[in-house]
This record gives C-alpha cells, sequence and structure tokens, in this order.
C-alpha cells in the first residue's frame, strides 16, 4: 500500500522532468563554450577566464548553504520550493543573456570585470533555482524505484537541453553576419529555452506539507558542519564531484582536441551531439541495471567504461578516419549516461539518511551543497584547463570581419593537449570508482530505513537496536 500511493504519474514525471533543461543546458553551455567565448570572443587571457570561474566558487562556498537553509524555512501557500521557481522564470533568462553577451570594451580589465559581475549574478541565480528544483525530487516520491525513474525523466530533459546546446550554438553564430550577433541571439534563445519550462514544473508538482513542520532555531553548524559528518552524503557527495568534474573537465577541452589538433573544427557540434545522445540511449539501460543490481554498482559499470574509452583517444590522429572520432564520442556517452543518471538518482535519498539522525527534512541544504559541488566541479574542471591552455600557450584566433581565423599551434601545446585530455578526467573520475564500491545506502538498508522513518512519522515504535545499526553504518 506505501509503495502504491508512491508511484508517480506519466505527468507528474514530465512536468518535473522538464525543468531539468536548465540544469544540463545551461551547464553544457559553459562546459562547452564558455571558456572558448572568453579567450576568443570576449578576448581575455586564458588565466583570466580560469580566474573568473574560481571567485564565483568562492562566492558560492559562502552563499549556497545559506540559500539552502533558507528554502528549507520557507513556508508559503506554494510550499518551500516552488516560490522560488516561479521567480526565478525571468532571472533565469536575465542572467544568462548577460554572461554570454559579447562585451567589446576597449581595456581587458573592464571586460574582466564586466564577466566577473555577470557570472556571480548567475551564478547566485543558478543556486536559488537548482537547489530548490534538486529539492523538490526528495519530497514527490519516497520510492526507491520511482526516485530512479523520476531521475531518468530528470536526466532525458537535461541530456536532451545538452544535446541541442552542444549542436546548435556554433550553427547560430555561424548563421549570423558576424560572431558578436550570433552570440547575443544564441543568448536569447537559449535564456528563453532554460526559463519557461518551470512554468510546468511549478503549475503540476505539488509539495508534501507533512514535510513543513516547524524546525531547529538555525545554527551555523547545521549548514557547513552537519552534512559533512554523515557517511552516506559524503561518499556520495565525493562520487559526484569528481564524477562531474572529469565530464566537464573532457567537455571543456574537447573542443580545443577537436579543432586544434584534429583540425575539425566543423565537426564540433556533431561530435558532441552525438555523445550526448548516447548518453540519452544508455538511460532506459542504467534504470534497468539498477533494479538488477544497485544504483552504486550501476555508477561503477558506467564510470569504468569512461575510463577505459578515454585512453582511446591516443589512438585518433589527424590523419584517421572521421567515423573514429564519432566512436570515440558514442562510447563516451555510454560510460558517463551510467554516472549521471545514478548519482542523480542517489541524492534523494541523502534527506532520509538525515532524518534518521536529525527527525528533519533538510532537502534545501543538501540540494544546496550538492548545487554548489555541481558548479564547483565545472569551475574546477574549466579553471584546470584553462591553465593548462594558458601554460601550453594557446595562441588564439584571429579576428577578420567578424570571423575567426584560427592560428596554428605550436607542438609543445598539441602534446599537452592530448596528455591533459585524458589524464584530468580519469584522475578524478577513479576518486568516485573508489568511493561508489564502498557506497554503504544498498537497495536493502534503504529499504530498512524507510521503515524506521515511516514508524517515526506515525509514531509507531520503533526498534532501537535497528536504528543503531542504521544510524551507525549510514551516519557512522
Amino acid at each position: 500500500m506505501q509503495e502504491r500511493s508512491e508511484k508517480m504519474t506519466f505527468w507528474q514525471k514530465l512536468g518535473y522532468g522538464v525543468g531539468d533543461f536548465y540544469g544540463g543546458g545551461a551547464g553544457t553551455l559553459i562546459s562547452f563554450f564558455y571558456l572558448v567565448f572568453l579567450t576568443d570572443v570576449v578576448r581575455i587571457s586564458p588565466g583570466l577566464a580560469g580566474v573568473v570561474l574560481l571567485v564565483s566558487k568562492i562566492y558560492d562556498s559562502i552563499t549556497d548553504p545559506f540559500e539552502g537553509v533558507l528554502s528549507d524555512r520557507t513556508r508559503t501557500r506554494l510550499g518551500r520550493r516552488r516560490p522560488y521557481l516561479l521567480a526565478g522564470i525571468p532571472l533565469v533568462f536575465l542572467s544568462f543573456f548577460a554572461i554570454f553577451y559579447p562585451v567589446n570594451f576597449e581595456s581587458e580589465t573592464t571586460r574582466f570585470v564586466y564577466v566577473i559581475a555577470t557570472y556571480l549574478f548567475y551564478s547566485t541565480v543558478v543556486s536559488l533555482v537548482m537547489l530548490n528544483y534538486g529539492a523538490l525530487q526528495s519530497e514527490l516520491t519516497l520510492n526507491y524505484n520511482e526516485r530512479t525513474s523520476l531521475a531518468t525523466f530528470r536526466i532525458f530533459f537535461s541530456t536532451l537541453s545538452s544535446i541541442l546546446c552542444a549542436l546548435l550554438p556554433l550553427e547560430i553564430v555561424n548563421a549570423m553576419p558576424d560572431v558578436r550577433t550570433g552570440w547575443i541571439v544564441t543568448a536569447m534563445v537559449f535564456g528563453l529555452l532554460f526559463a519557461l519550462p518551470f512554468i510546468a514544473t511549478v503549475a503540476i508538482t505539488r509539495e508534501r506539507p507533512e514535510f513543513q513542520k516547524d524546525m531547529r532555531r538555525f545554527h551555523w553548524k547545521q549548514a557547513f558542519v552537519e552534512p559533512f559528518q554523515m557517511r552516506t552524503f559524503v561518499f556520495v557527495l565525493v562520487m559526484y564531484v569528481t564524477a562531474f568534474t572529469a565530464f566537464d573537465a573532457t567537455q571543456s577541452i574537447v573542443v580545443y582536441f577537436i579543432k586544434s589538433y584534429l583540425g575539425r573544427g566543423e565537426d564540433v557540434s556533431f561530435v558532441l551531439g552525438g555523445m550526448l545522445i548516447a548518453q540519452v540511449v544508455s538511460l532506459p539501460f542504467y534504470q534497468w541495471l539498477s533494479k538488477k543490481l544497485s544504483k552504486a554498482k550501476s555508477y561503477i559499470l558506467g564510470a569504468v567504461l569512461f575510463v577505459v574509452v578515454m585512453f582511446f583517444s591516443f589512438l585518433i590522429t589527424p590523419a584517421s578516419p572521421g567515423w573514429t572520432l564519432y566512436v570515440f564520442a558514442v562510447l563516451v556517452g555510454l560510460g558517463s549516461g551510467g554516472v549521471v543518471i545514478m548519482v542523480y538518482a542517489i541524492f534523494p535519498d541523502i534527506p532520509d539518511v538525515d532524518e534518521l539522525r536529525t527527525g528533519e527534512r533538510r532537502e534545501g541544504t543538501y540540494s544546496a551543497l550538492t548545487t554548489f559541488t555541481r558548479k564547483f566541479s565545472s569551475a574546477l574542471a574549466v579553471f584546470a584547463v584553462a591553465q593548462v591552455l594558458e601554460l601550453a600557450g594557446y595562441i588564439p584566433p584571429l579576428q577578420e570581419a567578424g570571423k575567426l581565423i584560427e592560428a596554428t599551434q605550436t607542438p609543445a601545446f598539441i602534446n599537452a593537449l592530448r596528455l591533459f585530455f585524458v589524464l584530468i578526467p580519469v584522475g578524478f573520475i577513479s576518486f568516485g570508482i573508489f568511493f561508489a564500491s564502498r557506497f554503504p545506502l544498498t537497495r536493502t538498508r534503504y529499504d530498512r530505513l524507510e521503515k524506521v522513518l515511516a514508524a517515526r512519522r506515525t509514531g509507531a515504535p520503533v526498534d532501537p537496536t535497528e536504528a543503531e545499526d542504521l544510524t551507525r553504518t549510514l551516519i557512522g
């Protein structure tokens, strides 16, 4: 009876899933094109471009936890999460348009200040919207498999948006009379694409009134210390950060790998699109696999495939047939698909573990930390890539008549590019594999956890030995 009451309709899953057009697409555009946009269009050095992202993450590390606490303590007729999604609709558009507006101030310092200011604005909006969107996922269903199904819908739309963001931006830019106009149109189109789906999310989803009871008086330790004292959260956070840092590093540097090393700049959008399409195709398989095995084991399978495939990039040269690059991209997508869906299927379970310890529902706090680590991983990846480009001596393209003319790169740069294209992502995701192999929240333990929590919520007696064993195993 409990499981049947937690079943979600197709339309509920659809209404929630479309909201991740923003989370997936905006992240993809930044990972794939923002560094290139800053170095080649706005014309600031790779080193300064990396500093922009690093500064924003210092800012996020201070603001994101408080935004999560604010969300948990919000009480309105719409609930705790949906008011922020509703308010975010115009802000999503404005902030995204601002970061991809190609300013052409004469001074590089002025351009640098503009980029920092607009990126901090964008970062604030992402936090407020996506932490509440992520927190909402934990409330929509408490069923272990339904959460994986909901994550599949979410990642489907996230990846669909990512495909559009991989294929269309350069096509739009190239169709315009000059680069600046192209990026202005791109910023407007995708700003609307990211903002409007939240109308459906707000209209269709509903929050749990029983999760909105009064909470303890706020203390900074709740936001900054307590979550990191939970073993289960620390493990999944490492799995999350290392995996997405690996993927973002791959996405950031693959553009340079294709255009500067392979000399196939015209194939960039289609290669990225092929990788993301493969990721979408893999989602049903990994959803099925998680039911047969577990979420953690499915994560490991995808991560190992990703690592193996990345080493095959050493075999791809400018003389290789064109199809080899596409096969490589598809295999990368098949591996990364398993990691992405499993991470997002696991995170909704974390507030349940927290409830075992605190008796409170703090989806916002954990979603804020998730949102921050997602942005941090992206910034870390792009910062690392930016510094590699700077140290290796990247030569930006020339601008002639509003068009970009690629420069010939040095052999030293090409060698560094090929090496770090593999070592940076493989190094990071290897840590994720290690922690996933030791992840404590198995399917059996989750079923036991839900029985204990359900008894507590109704005031029924709880076996103290069972609660103590779960606390020791999952919290530490």
